[in-house]
């Protein structure tokens, strides 16, 4: 696991600076604190920042094929690379590493760009043709790792982080209003839009051809559902011990590593599978690490206790107070480099600094189990509405909402308005946006927040026309879970719960997250299952718990969902944080223009005189002030952010490069 960036000449060789090179990976050494490498010509500067974690010692990027025409860098896992470089050495390649890395570059050889169907694994990477000038570029499938690139005055900068493109001067640094707008509607933006404007990142399960000034980006793969000709035709049993099957050998080769593999454990569902399967079936000095919040409401302690009694686990836990994760905000955004309109990042970011400070490298986690096996109450709720819309004027089926959510139905005065806020769209059920529709909604009303020039600057754009853009043929064919569940996925998953929820919290400590229930197999199987077998009546995750119903307490497979969550209203607003008062000053909102001075100042006012918040209040709180840090430290103050950037003592000489033709070089 690692960090990665280049800059590539498009139209002619013009000298490259190795400063240059070595201050982009200076950005990224959180990313991989253990060694760096740059390969540098005339036509292109590729480097690497590393967390060694297979063939710790002799794994040094960039790694070259036999004939050293072909260097590559690389950030991820490639969890097959023990039977893919058996079938290479077959084949006749000659390998100098016993990294996984080095197989990528000798499978790449054989197949060009077919390789990434071969691939399992989380990636992204950078392979540069020194013969014929070309470079390729490929991200995993899900998205697990991050790739971004611009291209500015004939060259293309690329970086797994976006600060590591900006360490360059001449990249302007300003937001992109069309993405802000975005991020206030679906919680992030739409694939291959970042926050800044021409930024780019590669979308998940897609990958760029560059050849001097001619760029193609292709996609590879694709989440797919069945319709009612494709589906598979097996009984629920033999459904869930397939799905049994795959996720051990998930597991067991997600195990693969120089160093010591931990677990997340929640006290939910998914991470305790995980943790019981490594337990019982690999492991039995197995590490485990939870969060405890100070709020009863978000704490699921009693849940953790109980696993770690039922699994006999070394179990590790971090405190998460109101207090600190306040503190923290301003931080998590320099890693997760867009504006959040949750808090849940931040103790995960406190949670892998807990890890890395007992020695661990790498985590196996539990994410992805709901967006597959059906687990999220949107997946849940959208049967009940598309129920519900067989039979607009019932009063009977909105009344399921109530078991639902009985938390925010509990106050039978609010029965009628809380029917109204769910039947938005409930006339046209083939909307191809109706299991989302409520959600995007609702997060929208935050728009009105935004002050008169952004709301100015994207008049008649319409973001559901966009999203509409990308959706696959097949999509208009699915079932509404199905719809469901790949808005989920494409959006949600790839976008958010993988980066900021996930790598970014994680590599900011040098952590590397592994999910099994994202191993494409198992995707792929659990696509062409039919839906009623993974919510039954609203049972959730119903093929997962029959996996699970030998191995772990069934009080924990039976307890009802609990969205990972962490306060907002009590985080940031009642611990006497400078920085708050600082950000969401009338000075500070007129200067950066992002939102209207009046309305966020009576925002303020409402949730610092109330006991308790509203949904929207908390995400407008959230979302305003994560917008203010961002624009102040990647906008207004992004070189003071990087006082004296540590850069790499490299010395190099241009004549011997002449010569030679390529150059690597290694910093430990």
């Amino acid at each position: 696991m690692c960090g990665i960036a280049g800059i590539i000449n498009l139209k002619e060789p013009i000298p490259l600076s190795t400063n240059s090179l070595g201050r982009m990976t200076s950005c990224l050494r959180h990313r991989g604190p253990n060694e760096s490498g740059i390969y540098i010509d005339d036509w292109a500067g590729i480097t690497q920042t590393r967390l060694s974690i297979i063939d710790l010692f002799e794994g040094t990027q960039p790694i070259h094929n036999e004939n050293k025409n072909l260097w590559i860098v690389f950030n991820g896992e490639i969890y097959n690379y023990i039977e893919l470089r058996r079938n290479l050495i077959e084949n006749g390649h000659k390998f100098y590493t016993l990294t996984d890395t080095e197989v990528i570059l000798h499978l790449y050889e054989d197949e060009k760009e077919n390789c990434l169907n071969k691939l399992n694994g989380q990636f992204a990477f950078a392979i540069w043709n020194s013969i014929t000038k070309e470079i390729f570029i490929a991200r995993d499938r899900v998205g697990k790792k991050p790739l971004f690139y611009t291209i500015y005055k004939n060259q293309f900068y690329f970086a797994s982080e976006i600060k590591a493109i900006f360490i360059n001067n001449e990249i302007s640094r300003n937001i992109d209003f069309i993405s802000l707008n975005q991020i206030f509607t679906f919680w992030t933006t739409l694939p291959g839009r970042t926050i800044f404007k021409d930024i780019k990142e590669l979308p998940a399960g897609y990958y760029i051809k560059l050849k001097k000034n001619l760029i193609s980006i292709n996609k590879y793969w694709d989440f797919e559902f069945a319709n009612s000709n494709n589906e598979i035709n097996y009984k629920i049993d033999d459904i869930a011990w397939f799905s049994k099957e795959l996720i051990l050998d998930a597991v067991n080769i997600r195990l693969r590593a120089d160093v010591p593999v931990g677990c997340y454990l929640s006290g939910g569902l998914d991470s305790s599978g995980i943790a019981a399967i490594v337990k019982k079936n690999f492991n039995n000095e197995l590490r485990t690490f939870g969060i405890r919040f100070e709020e009863k409401d978000f704490d699921e302690g009693e849940y953790q206790r109980e696993m770690v009694s039922n699994l006999n686990v070394n179990h590790s836990e971090i405190f998460a107070t109101n207090k600190k994760i306040g503190e923290l905000l301003p931080e998590v955004i320099w890693h997760c480099e867009i504006p959040l309109l949750r808090l849940s990042p931040v103790p995960l970011f406190m949670l892998s600094k807990l890890v890395h400070q007992n020695g661990f490298r790498v985590v196996l986690t539990g994410e992805g189990a709901d967006e597959i096996f059906g687990g999220y109450n949107i997946f849940k709720e959208t049967l009940i509405r598309a129920f519900w819309s067989k039979f607009p004027n019932s009063n009977m089926r909105p009344r399921l909402l109530e078991r639902l959510y009985p938390y925010i139905f509990k106050d039978p005065k609010s029965r009628a308005s809380l029917k109204s806020f769910f039947k938005l769209g409930i006339e046209n059920p083939n909307d191809p946006f109706f299991s989302h529709i409520v959600r995007w909604q609702n997060t929208s009303r935050i728009k009105r927040f935004f002050s008169e020039d952004i709301s100015n600057a994207y008049q008649g754009y319409d973001p559901y026309l966009e999203l509409k853009e990308i959706l696959p043929k097949d999509y208009f064919n699915w079932d509404s879970l199905s719809k469901a569940q790949y808005l989920e996925m494409k959006i949600f998953l790839s976008n958010y719960l993988l980066s900021s929820q996930g790598d970014r919290v994680a590599m900011a400590h040098s952590l590397e997250i592994r999910m099994p229930y994202l191993d494409y197999r198992l995707i792929e199987f659990l696509g062409k299952v039919p839906s009623y077998f993974k919510i039954r009546g609203l049972n959730e995750k119903f093929i997962l718990k029959k996996v699970y119903k030998d191995i772990i307490p069934q009080n924990i497979l039976e307890r009802p969902k609990h969205p990972y969550r962490a306060p907002i209203r009590n985080s940031l607003l009642k611990n006497n944080l400078k920085y708050v008062d600082e950000y969401l000053s009338e000075e500070s909102i007129k200067k950066l223009n992002l939102f209207n001075h009046v309305m966020v100042t009576k925002l303020k006012q409402k949730l610092s005189q109330q006991n308790e918040a509203s949904e929207f209040d908390n995400m407008a709180l959230v979302g305003i002030l994560s917008s203010q840090i961002l624009s102040n430290i990647f906008i207004e103050n992004f070189h003071s952010k990087l006082i004296k950037p540590e850069t790499f003592n490299i010395t190099f000489d241009r004549r011997t490069l002449i010569e030679s033709e390529a150059t690597a070089i290694t910093t430990k």
